[in-house]
């Protein structure tokens, strides 16, 4: 057979006809005709003796002088009839035998077909297997940060192309005539340099001056090192031979020490630009001629030392996300000296605050002794059961929902409630973006809710005809967690201070991943704590709007409370790295 599809077609038609054949035996019809075959033998027989009978009677009536002759014809009768006895005999037996040999053939076929039955049964479930095996790895192939939690910059370079949705014009590129232009911003001259005026113009009488001048600027920057030298007399007492000296300022205690303008520096190139540590030390260098030589064991303490000058800060931020009536919050990955372990990241959008908390792992334990252990407010998340515990009422991210219902919508395209949800969130997504300064509407809230619901039968009905397979259950998770979390997924519909997404606990946690991913992996628990603590600082200073460069300048400039760090996760967050 060419193709599996004849070879199963062969089959059918093979066990119809053994089938038929098997049928007939059963019902008797075989056996029937047979036994007819045999009675008309016997029929014809006994006709035949009955013929015989007939003549005998005749031949008693002759005369007496052919009784002679009439025993010999008798004998030869009775002789013929014997013989076709036996004949019938020998047929009713070989009968009996072929009957026997079809009851053996049919055994022998019944059991063939048995045989072919379970191969292509065996067949069937191969072909089924390799199927979903197929939806599977194309389910696999497929995954982008469109239809899955895959983040972007994680596909490599065949990464499916993100599409501009603007039309194109048909103009040229660059500014368009009549457009005002976004100019430079001027400075204000440190030097200022006149040009000599051209010959022509001081010989050629033609050429007068129109009292405009032109100016063009050239800005440069330049690094400059200053450094101050301390020095202190030093006293030796005759009599018992002690020396002493003036206290020199605070935070000079070594031969050579770094301001807080140095430190910020190195900090931010490091922890806000994710330089490698050798590539800070590298730059910071060739920018002073060679005159700035960091070590790679300072620029790592700076955390430490930022963390440990902080804690005013990291309490300023616990109070604002407590008394936030939204919190987001988000566990990410994190790499500890091999080992695997979770950033809490947990923000305010209303208050702009956001605390990196470092955990050694998720679940309960991760959130015990943090800020969202006793918060009593609305919490916004990805569909983690852990954070159902915490808080008041709950907020699933709509982000989420929108990556599993593109991959429900391209790995099973013969399932129609998927593209109506997907509509359907998108529509509730642009009417709640759409609001501006109007409050809810209930009755087309409603109405949201109740075509909600439609969908979601309509989703457990189709699961119900053909179940889902193991190889792919995205989508039916996904129908499944819509109903029985409806509350928590259209919460942002009913309360306008809520969020329909986590994007903002998403974007934080991605600027932890470009730290981790530069850094690769970070050698012990306490660097881990001063890291996050460092970060947390970081977006409350541009949360404010200040220059960050001069603020965290000055907080270096701060005298320095040595502390033990605590290692156990349980400890207040607030304190999780003194």
């Amino acid at each position: 057979m060419g193709t599996v599809s004849e070879y199963i077609w062969y089959l059918k038609f093979k066990n119809a006809n053994l089938e038929q054949e098997l049928k007939s035996y059963k019902s008797g019809n075989k056996f029937k005709q047979l036994r007819q075959d045999y009675e008309a033998v016997i029929r014809a027989k006994d006709q035949e003796i009955k013929r015989l009978k007939e003549e005998l009677a005749k031949s008693h009536a002759e005369t007496v002088t052919v009784r002679k002759y009439w025993n010999e014809i008798f004998d030869d009768v009775d002789a013929e009839r014997k013989k076709a006895v036996l004949k019938a005999q020998s047929e009713t037996i070989k009968a009996e035998e072929n009957v026997l040999a079809a009851e053996r053939k049919i055994d022998g076929l019944t059991e063939k077909l048995k045989k072919e039955r379970k191969e292509k049964y065996a067949l069937g479930a191969e072909l089924e297997e390799a199927k979903n095996l197929n939806q599977k790895l194309t389910a696999q192939i497929n995954r982008d940060f469109e239809n899955s939690s895959l983040l972007s910059s994680m596909q490599g370079p065949g990464r499916r192309k993100i599409i501009n949705s603007r039309e194109p014009s048909g103009r040229k590129k660059g500014g368009q005539p009549g457009h005002k232009g976004a100019e430079r911003k001027r400075h204000a001259a440190d030097e200022t340099v006149m040009l000599d005026t051209p010959d022509v113009c001081l010989h050629d009488p033609d050429y007068y001056r129109t009292g405009h001048v032109m100016s063009r600027q050239l800005v440069e920057i330049r690094i400059a090192i200053k450094t101050t030298e301390y020095r202190a007399q030093v006293w030796r007492n005759r009599k018992t031979g002690s020396r002493i000296h003036a206290p020199f300022p605070e935070g000079v205690v070594n031969e050579v020490n770094y301001g807080g303008s140095v430190k910020a520096l190195a900090f931010l190139l490091g922890n806000e630009c994710n330089v490698s540590h050798p590539k800070v030390k590298k730059f910071i260098s060739e920018i002073t001629g060679g005159r700035l030589e960091l070590s790679t064991g300072f620029i790592n303490g700076l955390c430490e030392e930022l963390s440990t000058k902080t804690e005013t800060e990291r309490n300023d931020i616990i109070g604002k996300l407590m008394t936030s009536p939204v919190m987001n919050a988000d566990f990410t990955n994190a790499n500890v000296n091999g080992n695997s372990a979770q950033v809490l990241v947990l923000a305010s959008e209303q208050n702009h605050a956001a605390l990196y908390i470092a955990r050694e792992s998720k679940g309960h334990k991760g959130i015990q002794g943090t800020p969202l252990e006793n918060y009593p407010g609305t919490v916004i998340h990805d569909h983690d059961t852990t954070f159902y515990s915490y808080g008041l009422r709950h907020q699933e991210c709509h982000q989420h929902n929108i990556r599993y219902a593109k991959g429900s919508i391209e790995n099973e395209p013969d399932r129609k409630w998927n593209i109506e949800m997907l509509g359907l969130i998108r529509e509730m997504l642009h009417y709640r973006n759409n609001l501006g300064h109007r409050e809810l509407d209930a009755l087309i809230v409603r109405e949201f809710e109740k075509r909600y619901d439609a969908i979601l039968d309509i989703g457990e009905g189709e699961y119900l005809d053909v179940p889902p397979t193991d190889y792919y259950r995205e989508g039916y998770n996904l129908c499944k967690r819509l109903r029985e979390y409806k509350e928590s997924q259209l919460l942002f519909l009913h309360d306008k201070n809520v969020p329909a997404n986590n994007s903002l606990c998403e974007r934080l946690a991605r600027v932890y991943k470009r730290k981790q991913k530069q850094a690769m992996v970070l050698r012990s628990f306490n660097n881990f704590m001063w890291l996050c603590d460092s970060m947390s600082i970081v977006y409350l200073l541009r949360q404010r709007g200040g220059n960050t460069y001069k603020e965290i300048s000055d907080i270096y400039c701060r005298k320095r409370m040595r502390q033990k760090p605590k290692k156990n996760q349980n400890d207040e967050p607030g304190a999780a790295s003194d």
